[in-house]
C-alpha cells in the first residue's frame, strides 16, 4: 500500500525502484543508478537505526531519507546524527512531501 501511495505522489517527478527487504535494497544499490534512498526503518530483515547504518556504510555517497512511522523527534535526531539526509514521518501529509524531500537531499549532496 505504501509503495502505491509513494508512486502516486511522486508520479512524473521520480523514477522509483522498490525493495521490500534491506538485503534486496543493498543488492539493488550495488547495481548502480540509484540517486537517493527513501528508507523505512521497519523491514522484515532489519529494524531501527541498524537499517540506516547498514545502508550508509555500504553506499556512503547516496543520500538517505528515513521514512518512519514513529513520530518521535528523538528518532529523527538520531537518524540525522547517523547521517540521514532527512526524515519524513508517516503521517497524513507525508505522501505530499516525498518528492520535495528527495530533491532537497540530492541538492545537499
Amino acid at each position: 500500500m505504501q509503495a502505491r501511495l509513494v508512486s502516486e505522489f511522486a508520479r512524473g517527478e521520480l523514477d522509483i525502484a522498490w525493495a521490500d527487504r534491506l538485503s534486496a535494497a543493498l543488492e539493488r544499490l550495488s547495481a548502480g543508478g540509484i540517486d537517493a534512498v527513501l528508507l523505512d526503518l521497519s523491514l522484515p530483515d532489519s529494524f531501527g537505526m541498524d537499517t540506516l547504518e547498514r545502508i550508509l556504510r555500504s553506499h556512503p555517497g547516496i543520500p538517505v531519507i528515513v521514512f518512519t512511522g514513529r513520530d518521535d523527534e528523538r528518532v529523527a535526531a538520531e537518524a540525522r546524527a547517523a547521517g540521514a539526509a532527512g526524515v519524513l514521518f508517516k503521517d497524513g501529509r507525508c505522501w505530499e512531501k516525498i518528492a520535495g524531500a528527495v530533491r532537497q537531499a540530492l541538492e545537499g549532496r
